[in-house]
């Protein structure tokens, strides 16, 4: 697909003139009067007030919010939307709404798929695209500071053209998406069993605080100086601070690659092959299980269930890897390692979506995580739920990223209802699958991250821990102006706007 190179790509046209685009969710807009934007032209230099550039900044690609722009809407725009340049120009920006009481939507990328950067009270939407670049890169310790605003596909081609080094974090989203929205929505990348994900990968931040003050987290290895701030952080959507620059690990360029795939008559059989492999030792960097549905839907394979593998890195330990693998898929049926190819050269292709929304289907993915003894139960409950909601033509799961302890799975649903049905029937699949998780032990989401599309689960899924939530958030963020709306968290700009 076409994407715009270290800028945001729009996941879908308008469907009319974007500068009268109209607002789909019944919020009130919270305006940003003549005071409040003198304040804003002192604090940033790049302010904007067109309808077009508010449109466009005020939605990501939730596939729900595709479907209202072909109704010429978004979830809710923004008023003014502030394109700062450095940390400096965001601490005061941030000062500024805090001073006036208006809220303050943090985005860079915008490839998020739950609603988290969606202004839903209006205010200030705040660009952090222009804060992009390496800073530094420490080769002996394997370290690289970077800013937000970098978007993946530029980070990692510059790591590795320049420096031979590898941040190993590869989500499908890579050219639509920047280290700062991995790291405020606890993102994964396609080579995490190898890698880790965004949480394992950082090892400081600096963010700005909801008053304007900036904190700098991390530093030594493994440090032991009270809580670990970063991670505070880390996945807390803009809600309690925006992150203006991270320290990442770094990796040598992987030396060697070995492929291999493998099928098996039952999903649950593929799930304990990939949980022996982990439980053993060894973490090939792509371990993907695909049931029977979606394999055949993407490689043509039938009722198999299909297990690719890829490892990369350093000969000798892939050598001991694979070769773990083997002894673990001994007696399951060797298919052409080609099909690791073909997942190789369509993973980062989104543009099917697009497609199928132009023609009438609501479809979305639903990622969750859980332990290897809930995992079936998981698969089976939640697959059959959608199944059962009116409408629905196919719910199907994929295992996408695994540890000793459990993994994620990644489930697909679509259906084709009437049109003015499609906003109740995306609420009814979203409530059937999700709460089929949760009742079976389920985590909420593993890196897609919560939003606005999930906030209404995160009281179920955290239990007293909410709680927990919410007093942080108004220690940090007393006037509530990070992010309002998102996580579940109260907000004092109105009550969640959705659903």
């Amino acid at each position: 697909m076409h994407t715009n190179r270290g800028a945001p790509t729009p996941p879908i046209a308008f469907a009319g003139d974007p500068s009268s685009v109209s607002d789909h969710l019944a919020t009130k807009r919270v305006e940003v009067d003549d005071v409040a934007l003198r304040r804003l032209r002192d604090a940033c230099d790049d302010i904007v007030v067109a309808a077009d550039v508010i449109s466009e900044a005020s939605r990501d690609w939730w596939p729900l919010a595709m479907i209202w722009a072909l109704d010429n809407q978004v979830a809710a725009r923004a008023s003014v939307v502030a394109r700062p340049t450095s940390a400096e120009e965001v601490a005061a920006v941030i000062a500024a709404c805090s001073g006036s009481r208006v809220p303050v939507t943090a985005a860079a990328g915008r490839s998020g798929v739950c609603g988290a950067s969606v202004p839903v009270y209006g205010g200030v939407l705040l660009d952090l695209t222009g804060i992009s670049g390496i800073v530094d890169v420490d080769h002996t310790s394997m370290v690289v500071d970077v800013l937000p605003g970098t978007f993946g596909d530029v980070f990692e081609d510059q790591l590795r053209a320049e420096h031979n080094v590898t941040a190993g974090h590869w989500p499908q989203s890579i050219a639509l998406s920047t280290v700062g929205g991995w790291l405020a929505c606890r993102g994964a990348g396609q080579l995490s069993t190898r890698y880790g994900k965004i949480e394992d990968i950082v090892i400081g931040l600096d963010v700005v605080l909801a008053d304007g003050t900036v904190v700098h987290t991390g530093g030594a290895p493994r440090q032991a100086v009270g809580p670990d701030l970063t991670q505070l952080f880390v996945g807390s959507e803009g809600t309690l601070g925006v992150i203006t620059g991270a320290r990442l690990r770094l990796h040598p360029l992987p030396a060697s690659e070995v492929r291999a795939a493998f099928a098996y008559p039952g999903f649950t059989a593929g799930l304990d092959a990939t949980r022996r492999i982990l439980q053993r030792g060894a973490t090939p960097a792509v371990l993907r299980l695909y049931d029977a549905i979606e394999a055949d839907r993407s490689y043509q394979t039938g009722e198999r269930n299909v297990l690719l593998v890829l490892d990369e890195g350093d000969p000798h330990i892939v050598d001991a890897t694979m070769k773990i693998v083997r002894e673990e898929c001994a007696g399951a049926e060797v298919l052409d390692e080609q099909l690791v190819e073909r997942w190789l050269d369509h993973r980062n292709d989104v543009s099917a979506l697009e497609s199928l929304v132009q023609r009438g289907f609501v479809v979305d993915t639903m990622e969750v995580a859980g332990t290897w003894s809930t995992l079936p139960v998981i698969y089976e409950r939640a697959t059959e739920a959608l199944r059962a909601v009116p409408h629905t033509m196919v719910a199907s799961a994929h295992q996408s990223h695994s540890y000793t302890d459990g993994a994620c799975l990644y489930f697909t649903f679509a259906g084709r209802p009437p049109e003015d049905e499609r906003e109740s029937y995306y609420r009814a699949a979203w409530d059937a699958g999700q709460r089929a998780v949760l009742a079976a032990g389920g985590a909420l989401s593993h890196h897609h991250g919560v939003g606005l599309n999930r906030a209404r689960f995160m009281r179920d899924a955290l239990g007293n821990g909410f709680d927990v939530l919410a007093a942080v958030k108004r220690a940090l963020d007393p006037h509530g102006i990070l992010n309002p709306g998102k996580l579940g968290l109260p907000s004092p700009f109105g009550d969640l706007p959705w659903p």
